[in-house]
This record gives structure tokens, sequence and C-alpha cells, in this order.
């Protein structure tokens, strides 16, 4: 897809932000999977993923984003996402992630 896939996390009080842009595939499925882990292990259990910089996602970057969703469940966890792309958004509906996950406007929508 030409651009690079590039992640950025910040904590914001308990909640780890992930800022992605790119193309998320397997290296930036992968990528996401390796910074939540880092976390993970140390008690954070809501995780917002910020998509605005990505407007494509692809079936391996899903599987990458539901063994995330699968994790946080086990520890009462959510996985937040906002500023998703339309043609993102429809994509999560078909596969029925927000049955797992959240929509969100921004961190402060998360309690």
């Amino acid at each position: 897809m030409g651009m690079d896939f590039e992640l950025t996390s910040s904590l914001e009080g308990s909640v780890l932000v992930l800022k992605t842009a790119g193309y998320i595939n397997n290296d930036g499925g992968e990528k996401i999977s390796e910074e939540f882990e880092k976390h993970f292990t140390n008690g954070i259990n809501k995780v917002l993923i910020d998509i605005a910089e990505s407007k494509v996602v692809n079936s391996i970057g899903i599987s990458y984003l539901i063994e995330i969703i699968e994790k946080l469940n086990e520890k009462n966890g959510t996985l937040y996402f906002c500023n998703m792309d339309a043609a993102i958004e429809k994509t999560f509906t078909i596969m029925g992630l927000f049955q797992f996950a959240k929509k969100v406007d921004s961190v402060s929508g998360i309690n």
C-alpha cells in the first residue's frame, strides 16, 4: 500500500492509547500486539486504538486485534477504537468486532 506502518503509544491514566498510521496488515498487527503485550503484563486492561491515520486493515491485521480482545476479556479488560474511517468501521461491524470491543469518540469516553 506504499505507506509504512507507524505506531505511537502513551498512557493516559489507566488507558493505553495506541495511535496507528498506515496499513494494518501482518507487520502493523504484530507491532500493535507487541506494544500491547509490554503494557498488558504490567496490568493495563483498557486499550484505545486511534486509527485515524489507518485507512486499510486486512484480515491478518484483524486477527491480531482479535487476539488482543481475547486477552483483554480474560482480565475483564476492553479494547476501544476511535477515529475510524467509515470503511474500517463497516468492516469491523461485519466481522462482529463490536460485540467484544467498543467505539468511543476519544480517551475521555472511557470510564
